[in-house]
This record gives structure tokens, sequence and C-alpha cells, in this order.
């Protein structure tokens, strides 16, 4: 019960962060991303003020023996920069420069009474579920 409370309550501090950053504003994002046209610098901030945080934050709360509501702390213990990761990394900047959204801030997005998030997500639920298929189907007994 811990954990879902305090999942929420940083979900929506996240939500809270996107939107006052406009990070939901699709044009804002494609603004960002066109830098042979009229480029836009602002969220160049967001980005900035992201990574500080976490810099300074994650050299005291990787101290801690765990983290507060949960045994362990799950890390990624793959440090391999392989195929599959550059061809998914790929398809997320493509899909994101396409439409201007990522996952956090499409859901975000919704409150906004637009379409285009609901499409988005749409698109993006097909394609992990198209992701799982393939990989259950290249790799026997797996997936």
């Amino acid at each position: 019960m811990k954990q879902n409370l305090v999942a929420l309550l940083a979900g929506a501090l996240f939500g809270l962060g996107l939107g006052m950053s406009q990070m939901i504003d699709r044009d804002r994002v494609l603004g960002f991303l066109d830098v042979t046209g009229v480029w836009d610098p602002t969220l160049l901030f967001v980005l900035g003020g992201a990574v500080t945080v976490t810099v300074i934050a994650f050299r005291f709360v990787l101290r801690l023996p765990h983290p507060l509501v949960a045994d362990k702390f799950h890390l990624p213990t793959t440090k391999a920069i392989d195929a599959r990761l550059i061809t998914g990394a790929a398809l997320f900047g493509v899909g994101w420069g396409i439409a201007g959204y990522c996952p956090g801030p499409s859901v975000t997005a919704l409150v906004m009474g637009i379409w285009n998030p609901v499409l988005f997500l749409a698109a993006l639920i097909a394609g992990s579920l198209a992701y799982k298929r393939y990989s259950a189907l290249a790799k026997p007994g797996q997936g």
C-alpha cells in the first residue's frame, strides 16, 4: 500500500512538472526538436533541471541501504550497448519527433481533452504488443 501511495504521489508530481514545463504541449516539443528551423530552446532548461536534480539526489539516495518503501533498489545490471538498444532508442526518437510526445507527457496530456495523446497512446500500446508478439516468436520458449 505504501509503494502504491508513493508511486501515485511521484506520478502526480511528475505530471505537474510536465504540465508546468509545457512538456505536454506537442508544439513546444516539436519546436525544440526542430533544430534546423525555428528552434525553441526552452525545454533545454527542463532537461538541465531534471539532470541536475537527479545527479545530486542520486548521490544521497543510493547511499541508503534500501528505498524507503521497498526491500531493495532495482537498478539496471546490463551495461551492453547492442543493436537492440540502439534500434529501440532510434524508434523512440523517431516516434517522439513525429508525434511530439513520449509516454509520460502523453498520459499527462490526456487532461487537455484533445485526440493527439489518445492516438499516440493507442499507437504506443499497439507497438508494444507487436514487439511482445515478435519477440516471443523470435525466441521460442521465452516471452
